[in-house]
C-alpha cells in the first residue's frame, strides 16, 4: 500500500516542494496532493509594480494547477484543521485527508485588523496597502488620481514578506511622482519599526543615504499603535505622530488561519520549525517551509527556493531513516528597486551581512550592493525565471542553496 505526502499550499513554496518530491519519489510508493484554497496562483513580487501600471495583472496570474506535477492530486480547499496528533488534515467541507508525511507550506497574510484604526471608514480610501492585489488594484486607482500632498510609507511590525518591498515602493514612488511632474507638490516620509531603513546594518547604512538623497524622510523606531483615520496620521506608541494625506502601509504578517485554528504557531501563527532542518521543533513527521516557518531568514521567494533544496533533501532522509541534513543557513539575494530604472542586489544569510562584490560568480556579471541597470534589469527578468525555472524546481546555476563566505577585499 502507498504511503502519502500532503503539502498544504500551493503557493511558491509548496510548489517547489511537490516539484522536487515527484521527481525523486516512486509514484509506486508515494501518493502526492497538494491542497490550496485558490485557483490562482500569484506572482506576488507582481504586487509592487502593479500600482505604478508597470505591470498588468495578466503579468503576475497564472492558474495553479498549471504548475502541479503530473502524478500529484490537486484539491482546491480551505485547510480547517491540522491534527498532527492523528496525521491527518480536515478540509472546510469536512473531508479527511491522512498522510505519513506533512509539509505546511501555508505562508503569511496581512492582518491590518491587529492595528487599531487601520480598517476604519478610509480603507483603501486614502489607506491602502499593496501586499495583496486587491490592495494593489487600489492603490493603482489611487495613483492614477493623486495631485499632491503628505505620502506616508509605513512598516508596521516585522517580520514581512519581502522586507525590502516597502524600500523599493518608496524609491518607485519618488519615480513615478517625478515622472507625472508633480515631485515638489509630494512631500514622501519612510516610516520603520527599525532602527535603520533595513534589518541588516551595512545595507541599512546604504538604503538610509538612498532615501536621504532622494529628499525622503526616514522615521525610525517608530511603532504604531493606531492609525488615526479621523485626523489622518499614524500614532506611535511613544506619542509621536506622522500626518498624511496617503498611507501606503505594510501591515503586521501573520500565518495561516489555519495554522491558529490547529494551535500549532507563536504568537504570530509561525510554526515553530528547526532553522537548519526545516522540521518542525514538535512532530518529526511534520515539515515547514517558506513563509509558514519562524526560522529567522527573510520570508522571500528566494529563501524558499533555498529551503526547498534542502528540505526535498530531507524528506528522503527522513524517509530512509538517515539523520537530516543541518544545512540551511538562512541565504536569501533579492533586488531592490532604487528608481529610474536602476536596482541594488543583496546577498546574505544567517551568519553574514550583505557585502559588496560581483554575482553570481567571482566575475559578475552583477553588483552586489550597487546600484546599475543590469540589476533593475534583472530584477525584470526574474518574473520569467520565477514561472519557468523556479516554481518547476530546477536548479539555478551558480546559486547555491548555501552562501559562501564573502570575500574579505
Amino acid at each position: 500500500m502507498s504511503k502519502h505526502l500532503l503539502i498544504l499550499g500551493g503557493g511558491t513554496a509548496g510548489t517547489m516542494m511537490a516539484n522536487h518530491l515527484r521527481r525523486r519519489l516512486p509514484t509506486s510508493d508515494w501518493q502526492m496532493t497538494v491542497v490550496d484554497r485558490s485557483e490562482k496562483h500569484l506572482y506576488q513580487p507582481g504586487f509592487l509594480f502593479l500600482p505604478f501600471g508597470l505591470y498588468e495583472e495578466s503579468d503576475i496570474i497564472r492558474q495553479t494547477r498549471d504548475f502541479i506535477p503530473r502524478g500529484v492530486e490537486f484539491i482546491q480547499e480551505e485547510v480547517e484543521q491540522i491534527t498532527p496528533e492523528s496525521h491527518a488534515v480536515t478540509l472546510r467541507g469536512g473531508r479527511e485527508l491522512r498522510y505519513d508525511i506533512l509539509i505546511v507550506a501555508t505562508g503569511c497574510r496581512t492582518a491590518p485588523e491587529e492595528t487599531e484604526g487601520m480598517l476604519g471608514p478610509k480603507w483603501r480610501v486614502n489607506v491602502h496597502d499593496f501586499y495583496t492585489l486587491d490592495g494593489a488594484r487600489a492603490l493603482r486607482e489611487k495613483l492614477s488620481n493623486f495631485s499632491g500632498g503628505r505620502v506616508v510609507i509605513h512598516i508596521n511590525e516585522m517580520p514581512i514578506k519581502c522586507p525590502v518591498a516597502p524600500l523599493e515602493f518608496t524609491f518607485l514612488a519618488d519615480t513615478f511622482f517625478r515622472e507625472q511632474g508633480i515631485r515638489d507638490k509630494v512631500t514622501l516620509t519612510y516610516v520603520t519599526p527599525l532602527s535603520g531603513a533595513f534589518t541588516k546594518p551595512k545595507a541599512s547604512k546604504k538604503l538610509g543615504h538612498l532615501l536621504s538623497d532622494k529628499g525622503i524622510e526616514l522615521v525610525t523606531d517608530f511603532v504604531a499603535e493606531r492609525v488615526d483615520q479621523d485626523h489622518n496620521k499614524l500614532v506611535c506608541f511613544d506619542g509621536r505622530e506622522v500626518p498624511y494625506d496617503l498611507l501606503v502601509t505594510t501591515p503586521t504578517n501573520m500565518g495561516s488561519e489555519a495554522v491558529r485554528r490547529s494551535g500549532l504557531g507563536d504568537d504570530l501563527d509561525f510554526i515553530p520549525t528547526h532553522k537548519s532542518t526545516l522540521q518542525s521543533l514538535k512532530y518529526s513527521d511534520v515539515f515547514v517551509i517558506g513563509d509558514a516557518t519562524n526560522v529567522p531568514a527573510s520570508k522571500a521567494g528566494s529563501v524558499a527556493h533555498f529551503e526547498s533544496e534542502t528540505l526535498a533533501d530531507n524528506v528522503i532522509c527522513f524517509i530512509e531513516g538517515q539523520p537530516l541534513k543541518e544545512e540551511f543557513d538562512g541565504h536569501s539575494n533579492c533586488f531592490i528597486e532604487s528608481g529610474h530604472g536602476k536596482a541594488l542586489l543583496i546577498d546574505f544569510n544567517y551568519e553574514f551581512e550583505p557585502h559588496e562584490g560581483n554575482f553570481p560568480f567571482a566575475f559578475g556579471p552583477m553588483k552586489l550592493l550597487e546600484e546599475s541597470r543590469l540589476n533593475h534589469l534583472g530584477k525584470l527578468a526574474f518574473r520569467h525565471v520565477y514561472w519557468n525555472v523556479l516554481l518547476r524546481a530546477w536548479p539555478l546555476p551558480g546559486i547555491s542553496r548555501q552562501k559562501k563566505k564573502p570575500v574579505e577585499v
